[in-house]
């Protein structure tokens, strides 16, 4: 008798010792952090579960203005919004709807094409706008909804600054966006006569430009590289990866608009160098499985990232009401 208890005692302890808790968490973030994150999350379940705990981590993808309307406008409920301007979420979500951000990665523009594209035999990093101003289609996403968009938009306007040419007016012949002097505005409803094609992701445009449906497109670099497509880098001047050229970029601006408490309004928009952001929001179902993520994102994320062509910063830099947790794997700002 003493040996059965002995022998059920045991196998209980091993059914204990085996259970695993099952938790569930929420990522809304910009689509050319899609497959970056796709590796990350895999790497970040199977760390949990050496701690006991089997996650499944859904992913929403989108431009990043629209992962922070889920949350700000829509009300829907995540654990982590990360976006590619970081800016976003101190303008839209700290500190009524977050209670920190970080700045953590880095990235460039420039100009996709593939072997299918018109003139790609022809086009350089000398004659690039020039090319674009044949009977070709070009794309970039849309400024209101995905800060690839507005960048690429302001983008153009450096390069006029750059070479000193019009190049703008491949903007403002082919689309409803209007600029005067370096001052850009976009209208609620962008419209094009079709040179141009626009869409809501930046990533969106990829399946076009391999279909032969345009023949260029404005892309992160870390996009290009993730997906083997062919570029030519932009100077840094234009390119918005230059940490050093930020007085040079901040000349250019653009007005788009924005949803905030419900009602679209105008929001000015300074171009900087691209940096991406990540928080928790306030109505996160699971914090500390959000902070855990933060944590592993900060601390093993740069690997993983470096392998996927994008660059973490040197120093990530926290503001706000950063969680003890992560503190250390940041910089704060105060």
């Amino acid at each position: 008798m003493k040996g059965k208890i002995l022998l059920i005692l045991l196998v209980t302890f091993m059914l204990c010792c085996c259970h695993t808790t099952k938790l569930k968490m929420k990522v809304f973030h910009a689509g050319s952090l899609t497959i970056p994150l796709r590796d990350l999350n895999e790497k970040f379940k199977e760390y949990m579960k050496g701690k006991g705990y089997d996650v499944d981590v859904e992913t929403e993808p989108s431009g990043s203005v629209m992962a922070v309307r889920k949350v700000t406008d829509l009300g829907k409920r995540a654990d982590v919004v990360m976006v590619a301007d970081y800016e976003l979420l101190r303008t839209f979500m700290y500190p009524k709807y977050a209670y920190f951000y970080i700045a953590f990665a880095r990235n460039e523009l420039v100009l996709c094409y593939t072997d299918r594209s018109k003139y790609c035999d022809e086009i350089n990093g000398s004659n690039w706008y020039e090319i674009l101003d044949r009977d070709v289609k070009f794309g970039f996403s849309n400024p209101n909804v995905d800060p690839c968009g507005y960048r690429s938009v302001m983008a153009m306007k450096l390069a006029e600054l750059y070479y000193n040419k019009p190049i703008f007016e491949l903007i403002e012949k082919h689309t409803n966006v209007r600029a005067n002097g370096t001052m850009i505005t976009a209208p609620k409803d962008i419209t094009t006569d079709g040179k141009v094609v626009i869409r809501d992701k930046s990533v969106d445009l990829v399946a076009l430009l391999e279909s032969g449906s345009i023949d260029y497109a404005f892309e992160y670099k870390s996009v290009a590289l993730q997906h083997d497509l062919k570029f030519f880098e932009l100077p840094d001047e234009i390119n918005l990866g230059n940490f050093s050229l930020e007085d040079w970029y901040e000349q250019v601006s653009i007005t788009v608009w924005k949803m905030e408490n419900g009602r679209l309004v105008k929001k000015e928009i300074k171009a900087k160098p691209i940096v991406y952001g990540v928080t928790i929001p306030k109505n996160a179902e699971n914090r500390y499985l959000a902070e855990e993520y933060l944590t592993y994102l900060l601390k093993e994320g740069r690997d993983v990232f470096v392998r996927n062509h994008q660059d973490f910063l040197e120093n990530p830099l926290g503001f706000g009401n950063v969680p003890e947790s992560v503190r250390k794997y940041v910089e704060i700002v105060t």
